[in-house]
Order: structure tokens, then sequence, then C-alpha cells
């Protein structure tokens, strides 16, 4: 029979070992992967007399949503950080490795990162946290992959689009999204 504080320790490990887990089983897509997604054609065409500024995107969800995307949840983001690790760069590597090619065919093009975190904590620290993580991507792109620092917009959207509505922590919300916003934004 078990005791009771030898169940708990069970209950306990168990509860903390699932998330990491699944966070370990978080795969980094190839920068193939990558490249395919965001050179997908936008999903609503626009006209370019009604493409909008970067700073309009960001506040326009609807418009947003209509760029190519891929979310990265692979890259590890610890709890309430922005920081990423050197151990983190291999993943890194297949984001600039795809953006530099698509940026060969064709150098106007613009990339939009987005900053994410899960619903833990108030809505303010979420909202900096998110920004700090997309502009912690930016930098890493450029000072250690030479993507040109002229392609790269980024923002942050703190608990806004949780991939997983829960108001717990959870590593699948704390993840970058990438677009490709040049079919949808005016040239600089």
């Amino acid at each position: 029979m078990i005791s009771r504080r030898a169940f708990i320790a069970i209950a306990v490990a168990a509860t903390f070992a699932a998330p990491a887990t699944s966070f370990a089983q978080a795969t980094t897509p190839s920068a193939h992967q990558i490249e395919r997604r965001l050179e997908a054609q936008p999903r609503i065409r626009i006209a370019p007399e009604k493409r909008v500024t970067v700073e309009q995107l960001r506040r326009r969800p609807e418009l947003r949503r209509t760029a190519p995307s891929i979310d990265i949840q692979s890259i590890n983001f610890a709890f309430g950080s922005a920081e990423i690790p050197a151990s983190q760069f291999g993943k890194i590597e297949n984001i600039a490795t795809a953006m530099r090619r698509i940026l060969r065919r064709d150098r106007r093009e613009v990339f939009l990162i987005e900053g994410h975190t899960d619903a833990v904590g108030s809505f303010a620290s979420n909202q900096i946290l998110s920004e700090r993580r997309a502009d912690s991507l930016r930098r890493v792109l450029v000072e250690e992959f030479d993507v040109p620092r002229r392609a790269l917009e980024t923002v942050g959207y703190g608990e806004e689009f949780l991939l997983v509505p829960t108001q717990y922590e959870d590593w699948r919300n704390r993840r970058v999204t990438l677009r490709r916003i040049t079919d949808v934004v005016r040239p600089f």
C-alpha cells in the first residue's frame, strides 16, 4: 500500500513532468518548412492603394491574420523571461536561413516578429514581456545570423492571442509568430 506522502509526491511529480514532456516534443520547423509557410500567398489579396503602415497592421488583427505566418513554439522562453540562451541558436538558425533565402529572391521582403506570453501575471507585465521576446529574437537574428534589421519589424501581443485558452501557465502560449507582411504593408 502506498503511503499518503508517497502518493502526493507521485502526483506532484506527474503534474510537473507532463508539461516538460510536451515542451520537449515541440519540434523546430526546418528552414524549408518555415520558408514554405512564409512564402505562401496571403489569404486575401490587398490592392496596393489599400495597404497599411506597419503601425496600423499591429493594431488590426483581422488584417494581420491575412499575412502568411508560422508559430515557433520550440524557442524555450523560460517563465517570465525574454532571454534566448545560446543553446537555442540552432533553432533560430532555421528561421534565419529561411528569411535569408526569401530575401535573396526579393530584398524588399518584410517580416513581423510577434511575441506572446501565457496569461499568468498582469496584462501590463505580459505586454512588456511579449515585446521584449520579439525584440530579443530580432536582436539574435540580426547580430548572430546577419538578417538585415530593415527586414524585421516587431510587436508584442502579451496574453491577447493565446493558443491554449487558460489562465494558468502553459508553455505553448510562450512563443513567437513570424509573418511575411510585404503584401499587406505599404512599401517603405
